[in-house]
């Protein structure tokens, strides 16, 4: 394969194929954020008043509250993405590689799965008539 040189070491070895997917998904996970916010911002300002009535009440539409929580798992999820290429670059002894991985992935999947929680809370609890 070679005499050393830089060449001879990666010839043959070709690419991973994951990094233009990871790409994409960040790219594809940035729309739905944009998008997203958007729907958030604009539905958040329609509505009469801010209080805890009025929010519980959007929230207990079926649509809105999926939505909602479409954008917050695309939120988390595009975070995750944009954090483990930083751990990726930046981190580079394997032990401790691997347990920033581990804290990222767990920071995420709590963060998404309690504002889920929050989210399903408040839309049944509008909808069921039952109190905080």
């Amino acid at each position: 394969m070679g005499n050393g040189t830089s060449i001879g070491k990666v010839r043959g070895l070709g690419s991973a194929k994951h990094g233009t997917h990871h790409w994409l998904l960040q790219r594809f996970t940035a729309v739905g954020n944009f998008l997203g916010g958007l729907f958030l911002v604009a539905s958040f300002l329609l509505l009469p008043d801010a209080s805890y009535a009025t929010v519980t009440g959007y929230f207990s539409h079926p649509v809105a509250a999926t939505l909602v929580a479409l954008f917050l798992v695309s939120v988390f999820w595009h975070a995750r993405l944009g954090l483990q290429v930083l751990i990726e670059d930046y981190v580079h002894t394997p032990g401790n590689h691997f347990a920033a991985i581990v804290v990222l992935n767990l920071f995420t999947f709590i963060g998404a799965g309690f504002g889920l929680f929050a989210i399903v809370r408040l839309a049944l609890t509008a909808t069921l008539g039952g109190a905080a």
